[in-house]
């Protein structure tokens, strides 16, 4: 009996990219093998030398289909099986196996928003709903829309074995959150994507659509984030690895906050529980700070920290592969080996080409 393989990759969308995915029928005994797109149609490849290759590198069973078929989260790479300049996957596993004996982990808080014909879900047709108050943790009544989509997306993820950790109402009305982690990286990324698409699929079924634009309402409404919680072997055991990597956090503000998202300068305006994007802070308990230590963690003066920067709309392989980067060269006394993109910045390689 031949079962369905649903493929899944990110594609070379700007600013943000998109989730795309097709279906491989596979005969019983075989194992999903490397594919094929066009690239063309996918921001990804010209169309005069269009195909791109899908490499599995990790399946989940698949929860909406059941059976025997299953979701295959895939790397996209050139034609000579080389990374494509779209796959940041690639970046955040070679950083991972740098520093894989500091035991690299995360947990990300993955809020969105729904929106139906062209309004957040359950808003007036005009006009705006009641003031943020009542909706975040909240039951009952008209003002919980989307529920039914919530509770079959956290069933799906438990389905599919992801490491949904728990699901809640956000600030804004129409906005959610679900919590995967704790994992290493790329693993967080894998589930985190894959947590997207199965939101996506599953909403498709309610003629919902699922945003995860930073600031998807402009005005005294709340962002979407993606609060990323981080530890290491040695912040696990001590109160100064907590502070080394609080600190590394504030020496590359740029660049991280120009990688953390589209549209965070929208989001990150020191309103709504957020930091100004142009500065940085860190502190326990503070929601209102760059970087957060959670009040067990200050109290037992060990654990992690939680950067409250990266937007809904992130790439968890970029934003781990960035905090890994920083965090993890602080911790070992040495410079971080990633070099990202600034806009309006030559990169240092340009830079060096230039002086050369």
């Amino acid at each position: 009996m031949s079962y369905q393989a649903e493929y899944i990759w990110i594609d070379g969308t700007k600013p943000e990219p998109i989730m795309r995915s097709k279906t491989r029928i596979i005969k019983d005994g075989k194992e999903p093998e490397i594919w094929g797109f066009d690239g063309s149609s996918t921001n990804q490849a010209p169309g005069s030398n269009s195909d791109c290759v899908l490499r599995p590198v990790y399946t989940v069973p698949d929860p909406i289909r059941g059976g025997d078929n299953i979701l295959v989260l895939c790397e996209v790479e050139l034609t000579d099986f080389t990374p494509h300049p779209t796959n940041t996957r690639a970046k955040a596993r070679a950083v991972a196996e740098k520093y894989a004996d500091m035991q690299p982990m995360f947990g990300i808080e993955q809020e969105y928003t729904f929106f139906q014909k062209g309004r957040p879900l359950g808003w007036p047709e005009t006009g705006y709903p009641e003031p943020q108050g009542p909706y975040y943790c909240g039951v009952g009544g008209e003002k919980m829309v989307g529920r039914e989509i919530i509770e079959r997306h956290t069933q799906a993820c438990i389905d599919a074995g992801l490491s949904i950790e728990g699901t809640n109402a956000e600030v804004m009305m129409a906005q959610w959150e679900f919590q995967i982690g704790v994992l290493p990286p790329p693993a967080i990324g894998d589930q985190i994507w894959l947590g997207r698409w199965l939101l996506h699929r599953i909403a498709e079924d309610y003629d919902v659509t699922v945003s995860f634009a930073a600031k998807p309402i402009p005005g005294d409404w709340n962002g979407a984030g993606a609060h990323t919680n981080f530890s290491t072997k040695q912040t696990m055991e001590s109160w100064d690895a907590i502070v080394t990597v609080a600190d590394a956090l504030g020496t590359r503000v740029l660049e991280h906050i120009e990688n953390y998202g589209h549209g965070i300068k929208d989001r990150l305006t020191g309103a709504h529980e957020t930091a100004p994007w142009h500065t940085y802070s860190w502190g326990a308990s503070d929601r209102g700070a760059s970087v957060r230590i959670p009040w067990a963690v200050e109290k037992a003066k060990k654990g992690w920290i939680e950067d409250r920067r990266p937007n809904a709309n992130m790439d968890p392989y970029l934003v781990t592969a960035l905090i890994v980067d920083t965090c993890c060269s602080a911790l070992a006394g040495e410079a971080p080996s990633i070099e990202v993109e600034i806009p309006g910045q030559k990169s240092a390689t340009e830079a060096a080409t230039v002086e050369a």
